[in-house]
């Protein structure tokens, strides 16, 4: 059933990089300083956007519209800004996490320093605003109604970042499962999946009871892609993730598997897994004992059938939604589709 969604992820791809190179910024002066702003600001985001992957997150919001009867076209602007946002998040959370990689290149601070780097993401976030702002195709109150949205989910996403940083500098593992639950709904579900479809509805003229629903929906199926991602990095192919397999264990994070497992294990083994985590350890061996006690602390068949359960449940909104009449039976299967591909590939 995944198929569906990639087959509209891989139609729809052509119309949002059209839209991204349209909305690419450029130097406010065409003075002597111009070359040197393309160099130090502009070209290095433009690099970054230019290299990212599927684009899940814009085509949902032209989902969004089209679930709700309006066209791709309606939510281009949103789309561009939802994807800016991805930009200045990953740029200044691998400068948080002291990232090497991104996307198998080297991380933005790594290239171009980390003052540049933070510089750019700034950027992307001005730039969230500006592209909405700049399309002359939406009215004045749905605009205004996704710039507020937009605007909301980045408050939401610091939060999360927050909290998520904030647990291990201050070197907490008494963090719960619902903690983590709240953090990743905060910090992932509401820009990847939740404020996309939102927003894409709002601006594709829907009712509020469609996009809510569709926020609803997007809330749930943001945590299942999330587990899946964390599933990924601690059991996934190793091969595929280059450095980047089991950082989490690396750079201590409280995942799901791992708060879940420390819930879960005897005091010896609790102890040995949190020394590992705290160890900042990047040896092979270390890390699959580390992933050993996970396993054996549940967390894996944990998060396993926790994204399952997630999945299921935005399943489940999209044919109550499609029942009510607030979307298409098309969206309908396309929403169904993208809950089966968010968890199907962590196998």
């Amino acid at each position: 059933m995944e198929e569906l969604f990639v087959t509209y992820l891989r139609e729809r791809l052509p119309l949002v990089e059209r839209a991204l190179a349209d909305a690419a910024g450029a130097p406010l002066t065409d003075g002597p300083a111009e070359d040197d702003l393309t160099r130090y600001l502009y070209a290095p985001l433009a690099r970054f956007t230019a290299s990212g992957g599927k684009r899940v997150r814009p085509v949902l919001a032209l989902l969004g519209s089209e679930a709700v009867g309006g066209h791709a076209e309606d939510a281009l602007s949103c789309a561009v800004a939802v994807e800016l946002f991805q930009s200045a998040a990953l740029i200044h959370d691998d400068i948080a996490d002291e990232g090497e990689l991104r996307r198998g290149e080297p991380c933005l601070h790594r290239v171009e320093g980390t003052g540049l780097a933070i510089n750019a993401g700034d950027l992307a976030l001005t730039q969230v605003f500006e592209v909405v702002l700049a399309d002359e195709t939406l009215p004045a109150e749905r605009k205004v109604r996704a710039l507020e949205e937009l605007a909301r989910m980045e408050r939401h996403t610091l939060e999360g970042q927050a909290l998520d940083l904030g647990w291990v500098r201050d070197g907490r593992w008494d963090v719960t499962s619902e903690d983590y639950l709240y953090m990743v709904t905060s910090k992932t579900s509401w820009y990847s999946a939740a404020v996309p479809l939102y927003v894409g509805a709002l601006v594709g003229g829907g009712s509020e009871e469609a996009a809510r629903g569709l926020l609803d929906l997007g809330l749930t199926a943001g945590i299942a892609f999330q587990l899946a991602d964390d599933l990924l990095n601690l059991v996934g192919d190793a091969a595929a993730q280059g450095k980047d397999f089991r950082s989490d264990i690396t750079e201590g994070k409280r995942t799901l598997a791992v708060v879940w497992a420390l819930e879960h294990l005897d005091a010896k083994k609790r102890e040995e897994l949190v020394a590992l985590l705290d160890s900042g350890t990047s040896d092979a061996d270390e890390l699959a004992h580390a992933v050993e006690l996970i396993e054996q602390g549940g967390g894996i068949e944990h998060c396993q059938t926790l994204a399952q359960e997630m999945a299921a449940r935005a399943k489940g909104g999209a044919v109550a939604l499609a029942d009510a009449g607030h979307i298409t039976v098309e969206a309908r299967d396309l929403l169904v589709s993208m809950s089966d591909f968010f968890v199907e590939r962590a196998g």
